[in-house]
């Protein structure tokens, strides 16, 4: 336990979402995401407020990335669900997104979480691997898994997506 006079701070900066928006008009979904993740596309404030960092993108498949620390934290001392929840969901939305064509849009329908895990500020950097597991032509169905850093399974979710295609 700290003293009752340490001072935690943080302060954070994000860059304009509209920007992030506007990196999708006209590419398909891998190609998006992959910008995003060299940097060439600015991350979205969600990201940049949770410090969460894409890894890969594949078509089907994201792998994002975090460091837990005390920030993150609920009343009780370990990772807020809201925060495996924000990265299960990015995983499986993302890897639905990495999918689609130029002009096609996704959202979430549904999360399912299962937590298994504790994680704290100790764990060490987390990894969230998303994968699609039934593209439709209106929906789809992604699973994502999140991983401490000795591969043990920390949480577990299911998505499904409503995608949007562009007006022909």
């Amino acid at each position: 336990m700290s003293a009752p006079d340490t001072v935690r701070e943080r302060v954070h900066d994000w860059d304009d979402p509209m920007a992030t928006a506007a990196g999708a008009v006209g590419v398909d979904g891998i190609t998006f995401l992959r910008r995003i993740a060299a940097g060439e596309i600015p991350a979205p404030p969600i990201a940049r407020t949770l410090g969460m960092d894409v890894e890969s993108v594949e078509e089907g498949r994201v792998v994002f990335s975090l460091v837990p620390s005390e920030f993150h934290y609920n009343p009780i001392g370990s990772v807020h669900g809201g925060v495996y929840a924000t990265l299960l969901d990015s995983a499986a939305g993302c890897a639905v997104h990495s999918m689609l064509p130029a002009g096609a849009r996704y959202t979430s329908l549904d999360l399912t979480v299962k937590f298994l895990r504790a994680l704290g500020r100790d764990t060490g950097k987390v990894t969230c691997e998303g994968t699609v597991i039934h593209m439709g032509g209106r929906t789809a169905l992604a699973e994502a898994r999140l991983f401490d850093g000795a591969g043990r399974l920390c949480a577990y979710a299911s998505s499904s997506c409503l995608i949007v295609r562009a007006a022909s």
